[in-house]
Formats: C-alpha cells, sequence, structure tokens
C-alpha cells in the first residue's frame, strides 16, 4: 500500500514503529551530512531525516527533490532532539530507510504555505496549487462540517432532502437566467434555476410537508464580494405553518451552527427589526448591529438658520461616533473624500466635536449658536470626547444609504467590526413592492409568490406600494445569510399579485400555470427560507469574500480563468443547437 500513516497523525507513543508516509515535499534542507524533508498531505506534515551515514545513496537522492514531488518514504519513527512545538507532529521525525519520487513537479508559479506569494489571479489560474494551501483546505474542510450539520440538524426536524432539476424554464422575475439551448427542441431553451422556488412550492401541495435541499442555484448577475454566478443554498420549505414557525426553527438551526462549529452558544433570542426600522436608523435592509450608531434625524434642529446646503435638504442625519473626537482636519478630510466617491455621492459632510466642557465646535459654526449645537449634540446623545459626523441631501433614502457607508466605515476605523463578535438579527416586514424605474412598474421586493401580510391585502386594490410582505431575512454582522417568505397558496391571490406586475392573464397563465393550477388542488399554507451557504462559510470562516470557500470559485468578472470558462462553441457545436452568434457591438 502507499501509506501506513497520514502526515499529520504519528505523535511521540509511535516512535519505534516502522511507517510509509506519502505526500507532497513541502520544503527541503540540507544540513551537512544530513537532509531534512518535509513531506505535507491533507491531514498535515511530517519532517523526514535522511543521513548520509545511515544511507548515503538516499540522501544524494533526497538532495536532488523539488518543492511539490510527490514521494513515498519508509522509516523508523523518532524522537526530535528539536522539536517544533508549533507542529502537531513537531516531537517526531522519521529516520528514512526508503524514499521513492512518485511524481516529479515542476516549479509551481506560487509557494504553496499559508501566506502565498501568488496574486488572486494566478492563484485562481492554478486553483489546484492554491486549494494546497491550509487556509482555502479549511475553509472547504469547514464547508464540509457545516453541511453535515445542516443535513443533521434538518433530518431530526422531519425533513427529506428531494432534490429539484437542473434545468428549468426561463423566470421574468428576479435577476437574468443562464439559458441552455435544447438540440432535441430547436429554438427552445432550459434556464438554470435561480432558486427552486416553484419547485419546492409545489412538493409542499404533494404532502412532503417538510423538504430541505442543498443546491446549486444560478443568477447571472454583476459580481461582488459576496455574490458567484453560481452558489449553494440550504433550500428549505414547510406546510402548515406561519411566520414565527419559520423563524423559530430556522434561528434554532443557527444556533445550532454556530454552537457546534464555533463553539459559541447563543442563548437570547435574536432582534427582530422591522424593515422601516432598519433603513430608518441604519440606511440598509441588513444593518451591522455589533456596534450602535444609529441614526439620528435633525431636520428640525439644524434647518432654518442660513446654512443653505441644510435648508434646502429633504433630510439631514447624523452618526455619533463615541471617543473620536480626537481625529485629525486630515483624517476628516480622509472622510469627507470617503462620502464623495462616486459609488457613494454625497456632496460633502459636516462635523462636530464635543469638547471635554461640553461645547461643541463644528465645521459650519458661523451659521449655528452654540445653544443649537448643544442641542444638536444632546439629540445625538453626545457625550465629551464625541465626534458628530451628519450628512443631508434631496432624496431621504439616498443620504440614508450614503450615512449608512459612512455609519460602516466609521465602525471599521475604530474596531467595533470585530470577526470573532456575532450580532444576529431578523428584517421582517419588508415591503412588498419596489419601483422600478427601469421597467417603470412595481416589481416584487423578493419573489411574486410571497404573500402579503393580512391586514394588508385590501390595500392591494387602493395602495399596492404600502403593502408588507410575510417576508423575513436572517442577517449576521451586517451580512444577509439567508431569507424567505410565507407562500400565496391561493390561486385568485397569485393571479391578482400578477396582476399587479403588470402581467396579462394569458401571460400569467403561460408562465406560471402549472402552479396556479396546482393551487386549485388543495394547495396547504406554507413558507419556508434559504440560507446561503457560501455566505455563512465566510462567515465563520472570517472571510470578506464567499470566493475562498467555494472550492473552484469565478473571478470578479464572471470567469473561469483555469478553465477557460466561459468560451465560444465551434460552428459543428452551433450547427446543431440552431444558433447563430450576432455579438453586438
Amino acid at each position: 500500500m502507499y501509506r501506513t500513516n497520514t502526515c499529520g497523525e504519528l505523535r511521540l507513543a509511535d516512535a519505534g514503529k516502522t511507517v510509509t508516509l506519502a505526500g507532497w515535499v513541502q520544503k527541503a534542507r540540507k544540513m551537512g551530512g544530513m537532509t531534512f524533508v518535509d513531506i505535507r498531505d491533507r491531514y498535515g506534515i511530517t519532517q523526514v531525516v535522511f543521513n548520509i551515514e545511515h544511507d548515503a545513496a538516499l540522501t544524494e537522492a533526497a538532495n536532488h527533490l523539488g518543492r511539490e514531488f510527490v514521494i513515498r518514504v519508509t522509516g523508523k519513527v523518532s524522537e526530535r532532539t528539536s522539536k517544533n512545538p508549533s507542529m502537531p507532529t513537531g516531537d517526531i521525525e522519521i529516520i528514512a530507510d526508503e524514499l521513492e519520487v512518485l511524481n516529479p513537479s515542476e516549479v509551481p508559479p506560487f509557494t504553496i504555505e499559508d501566506e502565498s506569494d501568488g496574486g488572486d489571479d494566478l492563484r485562481m489560474r492554478y486553483r489546484y496549487l492554491d486549494l494546497r494551501r491550509n487556509p482555502v483546505r479549511r475553509n472547504l474542510e469547514l464547508r464540509h462540517r457545516m453541511t453535515m450539520e445542516v443535513r443533521r440538524y434538518l433530518d431530526s426536524k422531519g425533513f427529506l432532502e428531494i432534490e429539484t432539476p437542473m434545468l428549468v424554464g426561463s423566470t421574468p422575475e428576479g435577476a437574468r437566467d443562464f439559458v441552455v439551448p435544447s438540440r432535441m427542441n430547436p429554438g427552445q431553451f432550459y434556464a438554470l434555476p435561480q432558486s427552486p422556488q416553484t419547485l419546492k412550492q409545489l412538493l409542499m401541495v404533494s404532502g412532503m410537508d417538510r423538504y430541505f435541499q442543498i443546491v446549486k442555484c444560478f443568477r447571472d448577475e454583476d459580481l461582488r464580494a459576496d455574490r458567484q454566478p453560481e452558489f449553494t443554498q440550504i433550500d428549505c420549505e414547510m406546510s402548515f405553518i406561519e411566520q414565527d414557525d419559520v423563524i423559530e426553527l430556522f434561528e434554532g438551526m443557527a444556533k445550532h451552527l454556530f454552537k457546534e462549529i464555533r463553539g459559541v452558544e447563543l442563548t437570547e433570542p435574536f432582534i427582530r427589526m422591522p424593515w422601516a426600522d432598519a433603513m430608518k436608523y441604519y440606511g440598509s435592509d441588513k444593518p451591522d448591529i455589533r456596534f450602535d450608531m444609529k441614526f439620528v434625524e435633525l431636520m428640525d434642529i439644524m434647518k432654518g438658520h442660513g446654512f443653505g446646503v441644510f435648508d434646502s435638504a429633504e433630510y439631514i442625519g447624523g452618526i455619533c461616533a463615541p471617543g473620536a473626537a480626537s481625529y485629525t482636519r486630515k483624517q476628516l478630510d480622509e472622510l469627507t473624500d470617503f462620502v464623495k466617491r462616486p459609488q457613494i455621492g454625497a456632496k460633502g459632510m459636516v462635523y462636530a466635536r464635543v469638547e471635554a466642557d461640553g461645547n461643541v465646535k463644528s465645521s459650519v459654526d458661523k451659521f449655528y449658536s452654540q445653544d443649537v449645537l448643544r442641542r444638536m449634540a444632546e439629540e445625538m446623545n453626545a457625550k465629551p470626547g464625541d465626534l458628530i459626523l451628519i450628512l443631508s441631501g434631496d432624496d431621504a433614502m439616498r443620504t440614508r444609504k450614503q450615512l449608512c457607508e459612512l455609519r460602516l466605515e466609521m465602525g471599521r476605523r475604530l474596531g467595533l467590526r470585530d470577526k470573532n463578535k456575532f450580532a444576529c438579527l431578523w428584517v421582517v416586514d419588508f415591503p412588498m413592492f419596489e419601483w422600478s424605474d427601469e421597467e417603470q412598474r412595481l416589481m416584487a421586493m423578493h419573489h411574486p409568490f410571497t404573500h402579503p401580510k393580512e391586514e394588508d391585502i385590501p390595500m392591494l386594490d387602493t395602495d399596492p406600494a404600502a403593502v408588507r410582505a410575510d417576508a423575513y431575512d436572517m442577517v449576521i454582522n451586517g451580512v444577509e445569510v439567508g431569507g424567505g417568505s410565507i407562500r400565496i397558496h391561493n390561486s385568485e391571490l397569485q393571479a391578482k399579485m400578477f396582476e399587479i406586475l403588470g402581467f396579462t392573464p394569458e401571460k400569467a397563465q403561460e408562465q406560471f400555470g402549472f402552479l396556479m393550477n396546482a393551487f386549485k388542488y388543495g394547495a396547504p399554507p406554507h413558507g419556508g427560507l434559504a440560507y446561503g451557504l457560501d455566505r455563512w462559510v465566510s462567515l465563520f470562516a472570517g472571510l470578506d469574500s464567499i470566493r475562498d470557500c467555494i472550492a473552484f470559485p469565478k473571478n470578479n468578472s464572471g470567469r473561469d480563468v483555469m478553465l477557460d470558462a466561459p468560451a465560444a462553441l465551434d460552428a459543428k457545436q452551433l450547427d446543431e443547437l440552431n444558433l447563430v452568434v450576432d455579438i453586438k457591438e
């Protein structure tokens, strides 16, 4: 056999045993008549010693080993004279008797170490080498442990794991679909699922009661750190439940994962924050509540004193940064430049320091008396030593979003966004619809199958924009890790929803007739939730991006640079699929 042990399991108790190890050469170093080779596999690293006095030919062979050579070594486990406490195997070494090179290696394009010298693009091109590094391997091991715990938890709650198809019909709502041409049905296309939404609802109609699936989903959308064109959902659906039932069960699942994976015991119920409050106080539907700095509206205090920027504003709001009154003018100018970045879009920033004697020193002192500034500081609940930062604008929603970015930046600068601290909440009572300037119509904020709040249903006819949804998102440290809703299970209400979204009855029947017809055959009340597995893993791993917890991710342009995909098809394939490529300039 190739090995008797892995490179991470031998300990001092194994001293005297003859063992065989197989793995990759991490590094080799020659010291006089001895050569030391670190051999590595997924499980760890073990030091192997080749001694010229013990076997000159073997030692000479070891001197020709290069990094990442695949080798097999047989020898006796011996106690090290110079122990390495930083290695689990650091008390022992292998005195080599045999060496076989299973496969030589070219010099790798970057170092296979925890802190590699390879840039992102290079490591993505040679991802199979990057996966040999400990940090990336640990992320995949963490992902494995999480999926096992998810299955264990959901199985204990009576869920069935059921697969749904990858080739489905295209849906007009939501993100863009990835489409797949059908050779046997010329001119027609499948779509890869953005989620198994309608299929899991049909499973509820079919009486499965509790379904889950760890499933690949696909969205053709612009990328950022927490998005990939293909991603993995922990997708769940339940029958005969209300919103509180779903929240209670999946809050329990979150606490289970925290305890089993991170060793963190969360005993308190998660906060439930209405969407309107999240936007009012944090400017985001995924607020980071590890720290305070709630927005305070200052319209009544700051308007009407001759400062034109504020006097003409539709919204004036501020945050109080604790202990930051010592910020220098240079630091304040950096913050002003930060909020003026194109991606944030503020025109400027006003600041005020609360001094030790309680007086307030502001960048707009000449427009405001000390009494007004003190009243402003009191409204902000600011203490001596605190720094007040204020933004204003002619659109309240946009200005709150700018203030949100400033709040997060200050939280980062003040060290308040500790990755080892977790603040969990549910955002609830989302609007049912949002206005699309591009489409010039109302769009479903979540998806068109979300049930409106019972008390708001009459407003579907009179004021649909004011209707709230039975929808909920779980947010941890400012990241949406999952969300869901209670679903519509009545064909008439579903038809009404499609009407508000601008579907003709014919179009609704064409796109979703299968679902509305199914509702006519005794659909139970049902609802569910989907967690983003990639986001959960990156959260627990302390990563800023989901990319390093996915084995073979795409880059920021949606490309797999290792496989060079996507790529053009040859003429024969296009002909078989009845496709003509016409790339527009």
